[in-house]
């Protein structure tokens, strides 16, 4: 069930945590079993604390939930004061997920970071959709993301996610940018755009109005954005967006994901990785599968 993401770096399962719906991974550790994860990726750090967007924020719909949160997080200082000695005790790989409002933030996040040995990596978030600055601002424009991350590639030899936004004119050539300019992966997506509306307040339910949308809805878009990136770079992609069950993360890696990551449906069930695990295992079994490596993108071939 090990994944090579690179050269010399390997993960022990396919499956991750999305940033945001597992927070530091403190928060759960006496529900879920970590051991059938093949990393932890925590929730977004800036460079300073942020309370994030006003409420209302999050709204669940028939079929996924819209948030706003704006990357509200404990900033870069707390977070190293206090979730260091949970997170360098875990036997698994740590990868924090690193936003800035300037290329300079980015940077300096970086920076910091990569002196303590317990982090094994970055995910670089240019797609969060809930604010002002940074974000998808870096991860729409061609020019500005390959300054970016050629600059964090000097930074570090951790390994390099960049996480995408589906939010773009064309996220083959952001991609593209993405293989080119260092980085190890590539994650795909993050939510897509959406609203809705209190017919009897008539008034929109996100105080923001348009919010990032997630769950079951959105997997048909993340497998054809998986679909359509994957014969165009050479680096491994991590899957997400509306996996809910065992069936959703298979199809996902029949698409061309190397890895995927869970998100909304932690909020429904803390114990899905779990159950993908097991159904993984089993479904390789059945199949005479040795490596899931050889599952990756053969719908396709």
């Amino acid at each position: 069930m090990s994944v090579r993401l690179r050269d010399d770096f390997i993960l022990d399962s396919p499956i991750l945590p999305a940033s945001g719906t597992f927070g530091y991974g403190d928060e759960l550790i006496d529900i879920v079993n970590l051991d059938y994860y093949g990393g932890l990726i925590t929730k977004t750090i800036t460079l300073e604390e942020r309370e994030g967007n006003p409420p209302e924020r999050i709204f669940e719909t028939k079929c996924g939930m819209l948030n706003s949160i704006g990357l509200a997080n404990i900033g870069l200082k707390r977070f190293l004061k206090e979730k260091s000695e949970f997170l360098k005790n875990l036997r698994i790989k740590k990868i924090i997920n690193i936003a800035g409002n300037t290329e300079d933030e980015y940077l300096r996040i970086v920076e910091d970071l990569d002196k303590y040995n317990w982090i094994d990596g970055y995910e670089i978030n240019v797609s969060c959709p809930n604010v002002d600055k940074g974000g998808i601002q870096f991860g729409k424009d061609c020019i500005t993301l390959s300054n970016l991350i050629s600059k964090v590639r000097k930074l570090t030899k951790k390994l390099l996610i960049v996480k995408l936004s589906p939010n773009v004119d064309d996220i083959v050539s952001i991609a593209r940018v993405c293989n080119d300019n260092g980085a190890d992966a590539i994650t795909l997506i993050n939510t897509v755009y959406g609203c809705a509306i209190d017919i009897y307040k008539k008034k929109p339910v996100i105080n923001r109005v348009i919010a990032g949308y997630s769950g079951p809805a959105i997997k048909p878009i993340a497998i054809a954005n998986v679909i359509r990136v994957k014969s165009e770079v050479n680096i491994p992609i991590i899957g997400v967006g509306g996996i809910f069950s065992s069936e959703d993360a298979i199809e996902f890696i029949l698409a061309g994901a190397s890895a995927i990551q869970i998100g909304t449906a932690h909020f429904n069930n803390p114990l899905i990785a779990e159950e993908i695990y097991n159904f993984i295992v089993e479904y390789c079994r059945k199949n005479g599968i040795l490596n899931i490596a050889d599952l990756v993108g053969a719908a396709l071939k």
